[in-house]
């Protein structure tokens, strides 16, 4: 007979990964800078957990490249090399387009109104203001890439776009120079109407174009700041 109750053992693993999901939120919404230090005492006091806890969440960040553990020093947000943030949007150059060919198949009547929806919460965020919005505008605007590589069903693809939308947020919060979505929403608009057209190869070419116009809003030569751990966290 099974206990009602789950083991210590799942309860370690559930708070492990509740711990790994919301510093991996607050990163890609940008609102943990890029080279922010994570020390195991203050990541254990915000989430009232152990050290041992929190470096199993941390490791497994390193893991996903969102966050940089040293000997000696710690775990610090990871802070992107301009070669790496070329590097990141080469990759989704290759792999974006290969999604969207294996996604087409599956795209129905159902899937385009699930991305419109996305769109449409997109759209409602982009018109608000203040930093909470624009924090959730971000998020919106990696999730319509996640989605597309939902739909392909290829579960490698989409944790490889999983790990890429993270990344390309821990770039463009340090080399971003637009004030507005940095992932624009009318050019997702026009792939989600060339898929509904089963217009897979013009699809693809406005992904291309739209990697491009992300890519040409970064200023490689610059950095900005961004907010500390407990900033993220609202402590």
């Amino acid at each position: 007979m099974t206990s009602a109750n789950p083991a210590p053992a799942d309860n370690a693993i559930d708070i492990g990964a509740h711990i790994r999901d919301a510093i991996r939120e607050a990163i890609v919404e940008r609102r943990l800078a890029p080279g922010t230090k994570l020390s195991e005492n203050d990541v254990g006091s915000l989430f009232n957990v152990s050290r041992t806890l929190v470096r199993a969440a941390l490791q497994a960040l390193s893991y996903e490249g969102l966050v940089n553990v040293e000997k000696n020093r710690g775990a610090f947000v990871a802070y992107p090399s301009v070669t790496e943030a070329q590097q990141i949007f080469a990759t989704r150059r290759l792999l974006e387009p290969v999604i969207l060919r294996e996604a087409a198949p599956h795209i129905g009547k159902a899937q385009i109104k699930e991305l419109r929806e996305l769109l449409a919460e997109e759209e409602r965020l982009t018109n608000q203001r203040g930093a909470p919005a624009r924090r959730a505008e971000i998020k919106a605007s990696g999730d319509f890439h996640l989605a597309v590589a939902a739909i392909s069903g290829n579960a490698i693809l989409m944790r490889f776009m999983d790990e890429l939308v993270a990344r390309s947020s821990l770039v463009i919060a340090l080399y971003g120079q637009s004030v507005i979505s940095s992932c624009g929403h009318n050019e997702h608009q026009q792939i989600v109407d060339a898929l509904e057209k089963k217009d897979v190869e013009g699809a693809c070419t406005l992904m291309l174009r739209h990697i491009d116009h992300i890519e040409a809003d970064l200023d490689l030569r610059l950095t900005k700041k961004g907010g500390g751990l407990r900033d993220a966290f609202h402590v």
